[in-house]
């Protein structure tokens, strides 16, 4: 069933994401090194089954398999003339499923980085960065797409691109940063200083946020600080803590974990809750059950994150006190 993310948004009820593709993935046979977004021509039978096993979970919103669908990344494979089909038939295989649920499902097409780095530290332009991502979120748009779903940036540079690029191509947007790096993204953005990256951008997007990252315990105080933002705030977590056993990269977070990081994400007052790496459909159905049966509490205190779902991977201070959070408040918009 078709709609749209501004309308579920409008019904006031906490939303849920999907999870992990590339996991998921190497589950059903992806070899490393091997595009997955290759696999909509290839196996698109595989594509479409991870969505309607998402679906069947409990998610609101299911992200198509475009992560990498851009001309740069794609060119690392000689495929960048294969953007725009690609994004195309990902989406079109993504709101197969959705018209075919019983329930409002929202396609959102995933929009990676470029895995370039932006002038003056690489060769990347504005404008060029604005086409590449208007000729994927072109082809997403043809082929049933709902929004654009603008995820796991690091520079907000890049994440004004998407922003510009999807706006060009008229359609809706989200955008959420990784905060992997001692609290803040690669090229240095805290949290609390996300919604100003897209000021003057008009129209704002839907929602904004953090993925990715480290573990649920990191991206939950990520996401507290989020807490006063006027838009609404997405989180959709690691399952856990990432490690290899091997050469296989495995992660620490259980269905029941991830139940209990969805609880504590909804207390710091996220609207959109999902997961990313590691989380099965398994872990997505726990999380749907955990959302439909929790009444929203506090923001929870970095202590209480811990002792609910572990140790901090990151960094981050304890802000136990109103005067060291507003220092970081002040630090992260470049304030002394």
């Amino acid at each position: 069933m078709q709609t749209s993310l501004e309308q579920l948004l409008l019904s006031g009820k906490v939303l849920l994401a999907d999870g992990a593709t590339g996991t998921n993935y190497f589950a059903m046979g992806l070899t490393s090194g091997e595009p997955p977004e290759f696999w909509i021509t290839d196996h698109p039978d595989r594509v479409e089954s991870l969505h309607q096993q998402f679906v069947d979970a409990g998610s609101d919103i299911i992200l198509t398999n475009t992560f990498g669908c851009n001309r740069h990344r794609l060119k690392l494979h000689n495929a960048q003339s294969r953007t725009f089909e690609l994004a195309k038939g990902a989406a079109q295989i993504a709101r197969k499923v959705a018209d075919a649920s019983s329930r409002p499902v929202v396609v959102a097409g995933s929009v990676g980085p470029t895995g370039e780095l932006f002038e003056p530290l690489g060769a990347l332009t504005e404008a060029d960065a604005v086409d590449a991502f208007a000729e994927q979120i072109e082809g997403l748009k043809a082929g049933g797409a709902d929004v654009a779903w603008i995820e796991t940036m690091s520079a907000p540079e890049e994440a004004r691109a998407a922003a510009l690029a999807a706006i060009r191509v008229g359609m809706p947007y989200v955008c959420t940063m990784s905060f992997d790096t001692a609290g803040r993204t690669m090229m240095g953005i805290m949290p609390n200083a996300l919604e100003e990256i897209f000021a003057g951008i008009d129209p704002q997007p839907l929602a904004i946020g953090a993925n990715c990252g480290v573990g649920a315990s990191d991206i939950v105080v990520s996401v507290s600080e989020m807490s006063g933002f006027a838009t609404p705030v997405v989180s959709k977590g690691n399952c856990g803590i990432p490690k290899f056993v091997g050469t296989t990269i495995t992660y620490s977070g259980t269905p029941e974990l991830m139940a209990t990081y969805a609880e504590l994400a909804i207390d710091a007052g996220v609207r959109i809750v999902g997961g990313c790496c590691g989380n099965s459909p398994e872990h997505v159905a726990a999380m749907r059950h955990a959302i439909d049966g929790h009444t929203k509490g506090s923001t929870p205190s970095v202590d209480e994150v811990v002792d609910a779902l572990g140790a901090l991977t990151n960094s981050i201070p304890t802000v136990s006190d109103t005067t060291d959070r507003d220092s970081r408040r002040r630090r992260g918009r470049g304030e002394s």
